[in-house]
């Protein structure tokens, strides 16, 4: 009896002994896992940050974009005007001014091109950005105990 409760009584000190190791241990893994939330929210805003950025240079670039079509477009009405011989200017080279023309038809079809590829790319950052909401949205509920599901 006597070395049963002795038993009984080391093994109770080990369980005593074990939970705060299990508490310490608890701890770490807290401790780790809010570590590893803060860095990944740090990813996410720099991800945020870069998407950012990359769309107000798309912006910019869609605005000098527009800026250069707008001179296109005037220039190339008197262009046109100069064709149909509705506008008295001193060059009466009809092969040069189809030349321009051309050039300026050429020039506003890439800049069309160019302005299709900035609104794709700024369609991707938008999808980007909403994928990583839901990303966040997905982390959020993943985090939440098993009893609140």
């Amino acid at each position: 009896r006597k070395q049963a409760t002795e038993y009984s009584t080391s093994s109770s000190d080990d369980e005593i002994e074990s939970k705060p190791s299990l508490t310490h241990k608890a701890k770490r893994a807290l401790r780790r896992r809010r570590k590893l939330e803060k860095e990944t929210k740090q990813l996410i805003k720099q991800e945020e940050l870069k998407r950012l950025h990359k769309a107000q240079a798309v912006q910019r670039q869609l605005e000098e974009l527009e800026e250069r079509q707008r001179a296109l477009e005037t220039f190339g009405v008197k262009l046109e005007r100069e064709l149909r011989g509705e506008s008295d200017s001193g060059i009466n080279d009809e092969t040069q001014m189809l030349h321009e023309w051309f050039e300026l038809v050429l020039e506003k079809n890439k800049l069309m091109r160019y302005e299709s590829e900035l609104l794709i790319i700024a369609q991707e950052l938008e999808l980007e950005d909403h994928q990583s909401r839901l990303e966040q949205q997905l982390r959020e509920k993943m985090a939440t105990d098993s009893k609140s599901k």
